[in-house]
């Protein structure tokens, strides 16, 4: 037995594969292609903005100075004091060294002083004090070495204890050894006696007065006795 079938026929439906068929690429708005080509190009653009600005951080970025960029010392004074009183003390707190003078002038390329009316009083360790003074001095940075300039003195004791006087146009004073040399015309007084010389070279540690010639020695006569005959 044959048993036939008969379907109705159905409407063709046309397929298609994919998601709905949109605008072509080319008709896309504007604001959406800028945005795209932001969000693809931004992370390069980034990079090259951070590599040009650590170049350019590089490059002008202070450098360390080297030796042969340091800045040359001034040869003009750093500081200057007027009418002024400068103090040393030793370790214990004793004062050793008094400077004072009408004005100060510091030079930093030489670590040196210059004083105009200066007046120095050096304390020994003994107690012995040694007074100095000229119209102009030069010397170091703690003034413990001066070059006396101009109607020089220096006022202290010798090897017996007698005050001893020099003075000279050129006075070097050395007042932490005690020592005072000139190479200039010189006058000495002491123990009643004045001595000119082209010279000198005064120690008192080693207790030693060099006076260097031609020499001249002028004695001052003595006072009587109280009561002497005639």
């Amino acid at each position: 037995m044959t048993v036939e079938l008969h379907l109705p026929d159905l409407p063709e439906v046309p397929l298609s594969l994919g998601g709905p068929a949109g605008p072509p690429q080319g008709a896309r708005p504007w604001p959406l292609r800028i945005r795209d080509a932001l969000s693809t190009y931004l992370p390069l653009l980034l990079m090259a903005a951070l590599a040009l600005a650590t170049w350019w951080l590089v490059t002008n970025s202070p450098r360390p100075a080297g030796k042969g960029a340091e800045r040359p010392v001034s040869k003009e004074p750093d500081y200057t004091m007027t009418a002024f009183s400068l103090d040393r003390f030793d370790a214990a707190g004793a004062l050793k060294l008094r400077i004072e003078g009408e004005h100060l002038r510091h030079y930093p390329a030489t670590d040196r002083i210059e004083i105009d009316g200066v007046q120095i009083r050096a304390i020994a360790p003994d107690g012995r004090v040694t007074q100095a003074q000229a119209a102009r001095a030069v010397g170091n940075g703690d003034g413990s070495e001066m070059q006396l300039l101009g109607g020089a003195e220096v006022t202290s004791e010798d090897a017996a204890g007698q005050r001893l006087v020099m003075r000279s146009e050129f006075l070097h004073a050395f007042f932490i050894t005690e020592r005072v040399q000139t190479h200039l015309p010189v006058q000495v007084r002491t123990a009643g006696r004045e001595m000119r010389a082209a010279g000198l070279a005064y120690d008192h540690a080693a207790q030693r007065l060099d006076l260097k010639g031609p020499m001249r020695v002028v004695m001052s006569p003595r006072a009587p006795a109280a009561g002497g005959g005639r």
